[in-house]
Formats: structure tokens, sequence, C-alpha cells
């Protein structure tokens, strides 16, 4: 059922497309922080120098998208999300072309590549109501799908700056990073989805989409599980230290991926009963549970499936909250509320990597899952505690849409698939 499902979805006149460019140009996400430290410590910088460089492309991401969202659903995605790529692209150039020294140029050409990152991601959430004609299952199971898909991608960009410094040299994985980045987003753009989408009206607010209330509550949960995911990593590489180095820690990350995309597939693959917010809840409380036994560290044959059931709700409670702060997010501020989520995420994973390296430092692994576990915990707290407030008239901001469906279409009626 599940199979078929999804191609049926992906047979929709331009999803593929916009899944597949979207992947493609998102693929820099995946490879950035890696492909710059390579770069770096090739030119004899030193590791803090690199590590912070690395850094500071994931920051300025993390401003940038909110500020190229709104933009978005202003101006509408082909000429943002294409100047942005160029930009970016540029940026990775420069930093290629220059090295770390000077130093003020290299973090000029850093932060550039960051903060004009597309925001595709978002972008794509706010396509998928007009290109499957509305429907809330068939949407629910495209973010269920993006979800999933973004696992395969965190999974083959680090693969790809290898492959590519191989070939070529650290030079060109960077050059070709903000490439992938400008050829994902060319092929968005130029679809017809992407060119005829507009943003519903939107009120002028100097805070856009952050005046709801509610939304400010769901980046809060998004925050903190960014917290989790962020600390998996480096609580992995110390289980792998532990347990015979070697690629031990990507095996771990590996199967967390697997039981992510397992339950992507799992979840659109059927319609869900109750509310999204309402369901959004009882996935998080399976999230935290299922982080939990991962404090256990035990073996590797026993810590893959752990992992495994550790990645399975990830997925499924992502596609759910997508929908949740689509039908919270204030009208024509779509594009910008999702940019936001991306900032939450990142953000909170930035804190949740250092805060997991150094409880590994001196806890070994079971202190550095605790930090994931931590995080996952007071995600779900969040949500609990504020479950009635997000359900309650949860539609006042965007009283145009049908409280029974997850989110209205966009999608301008000249373009429609």
């Amino acid at each position: 059922m599940g199979g078929a499902g999804y191609g049926e979805l992906l047979r929709t006149p331009h999803a593929a497309r916009l899944l597949g460019g979207t992947l493609l140009g998102r693929l820099p996400n995946a490879m950035a922080a890696f492909a710059v430290l390579l770069f770096l410590r090739d030119e004899g910088a030193s590791y803090g120098l690199a590590g912070a460089l690395s850094a500071g492309y994931g920051c300025a991401v993390a401003v940038g998208q909110p500020l190229l969202g709104r933009a978005v659903d202003k101006r509408g995605q082909p000429r943002v999300m294409a100047g942005a790529a160029l930009l970016s692209a540029a940026g990775f150039a420069l930093l290629a072309a220059t090295g770390p020294d000077p130093l003020p140029l290299a973090v000029a050409a850093v932060v550039l590549a960051g903060v004009a990152t597309p925001p595709l991601e978002g972008g794509l959430r706010a396509l998928w109501p007009g290109v499957l004609g509305g429907s809330a299952e068939r949407v629910q199971r495209a973010y269920a799908l993006d979800a999933a898909a973004q696992e395969v991608m965190f999974v083959v960009g680090p693969l790809l700056v290898t492959l590519l410094v191989a070939a070529a040299s650290q030079a060109a994985a960077l050059v070709v990073t903000g490439l992938l980045g400008v050829a994902g987003t060319l092929v968005v753009v130029t679809s017809p989805p992407s060119r005829g989408w507009r943003a519903a009206g939107r009120e002028a607010h100097w805070l856009g989409a952050l005046r709801s209330p509610r939304l400010a509550v769901l980046l809060g949960a998004f925050f903190f599980l960014g917290i989790a995911l962020g600390a998996l990593a480096p609580a992995a590489v110390a289980y792998g230290d532990a347990h015979g180095g070697g690629a031990t820690a990507s095996y771990v990350l590996a199967a967390n991926g697997l039981g992510a995309l397992a339950g992507g597939v799992t979840y659109g693959s059927r319609e869900w009963p109750g509310t999204p917010e309402s369901r959004l809840r009882v996935l998080a409380v399976a999230l935290a549970a299922c982080y939990l036994p991962l404090l256990l560290a035990p073996g590797l044959p026993g810590m893959l499936p752990l992992a495994a059931l550790s990645g399975f709700f990830l997925a499924p409670a992502l596609a759910c909250g997508f929908v949740v702060v689509d039908r919270h997010a204030p009208a024509g501020t779509v594009t910008e509320a999702f940019s936001w989520v991306v900032t939450a995420v990142g953000v909170g994973g930035a804190l949740g990597t250092a805060a997991a390296g150094a409880a590994a430092q001196h806890g070994g692994a079971a202190a550095g899952f605790a930090v994931t576990a931590a995080g996952c915990a007071v995600a779900t707290a969040v949500l609990l505690a504020t479950g009635g407030f997000l359900t309650a008239a949860n539609l006042e901001t965007r009283p145009e849409k049908d409280p029974n469906r997850a989110v209205e279409p966009r999608f301008s009626s000249t373009h429609q698939a």
C-alpha cells in the first residue's frame, strides 16, 4: 500500500521534479560543513579555526533562512531563490580561491555561502498543497517522503565530498558543493508550480510569521528536537571509540537513518485519525521513549537495532510537525514559517552537538546519548504542556481554512497540476 501510494504521489505532474530538485539543491546543507573543514585543514588552518568557520557556516544558514523565506513570501520563489543560490555558490568559490588567509575574506566567504542558502525546504512544503490538489492525505504523505528522504541526503552528502576530494581536490569539492545548490535550485524554480506560486495575502507586521504565539510554541519544540538530533553524532562517535573505533559510529548513525526512512515510509502509507496536533503529541512521546534505550549503549549487535528504533518515529514526527506548522502560520507567511523551523532545528542542533561532546568527554557515550534523550524529552514536554493551547481555536489566524484539512492550496490556478 505504501509503495503504491508513494508511486502515485511521484507520478503527479511536477512532484518528482520538485522533490528531486529540492534534494539536489539542499545537498550543500549535508556537504558544506565537512567540505569547509577538509579544505581549510588542507590549506594549513588549525582544527580550531577550521571548526569555527565550519560552524560559522551553519550559523549563517540559520540566520539567512527566515529572512529569505520572508522574501520568497513577498516576491515569489524564482527571483529570490535563484539569486540566493548564485550568491551562495559565489561564497564557496571565493573561499576555494582565497583559503583561510586573509581571515576576514574567508569569514566573509563562509557567511555569504551560508546566509544566501536558498530556502528550498520551506519552499517545497509551500508548493505541495497546490501540486497535490490540496488533499490533506497526499500532502501528509509528501511531507513524510520529504522527511525520510532527508536521511538519505545526509548520508550521501559527506560521501560525495569524500569522492570529490579523492577524484579532484578539497577546493573542487567546495566549488561543486555550491554548484549543486545552483543546479537543484534551477530545477525547482523553472518548474510551473514554482513560477506560478503566490503566497496568500498577508498582514503587514514586522514579526512576520513569529506573530503567531502557537507557531512560537512549535518552534520551541523544534529547537529542543534539534538539540536531540545534534547530540546524536558526537554520542555515536564516543560510542564508536569505546567499541572498537573504525566505522562503528557510522554504522550507528546509518542504522538511525534507516530507521527514520522506514518510519517515514510507513507513516506516509496511510491516513491517520485525529487532528495533527494530537497526533504530533503521540509521535513525540513515542520518539522520546525510543531514544531512552540508547543510554544502555550495549555491544554493536544490540546497539544497531536500538539505533534503528530511535529513528523510527523521527520522520513521522517531522512530517506531522510540518502539517501543524502550516496550520498555525499566519496567512502569507508559510515559507518564512517553515524556514524558521529550519533555523530552530539548526540552532538547537549546534547546541546539542556542543553539549553532547562535552558530556561524552566526561561521561562517555551514555552521557552523550543522555543529551539526545533529554532534548527530545523537553520537546515532548513543551508539546504536552501546550496541547490545549495548540488545539483550541487552532486556526484563528487562518480562518479561511477548514480545521479538518492539513493545508490549503496556494498554487496559482493557471498552473494547476
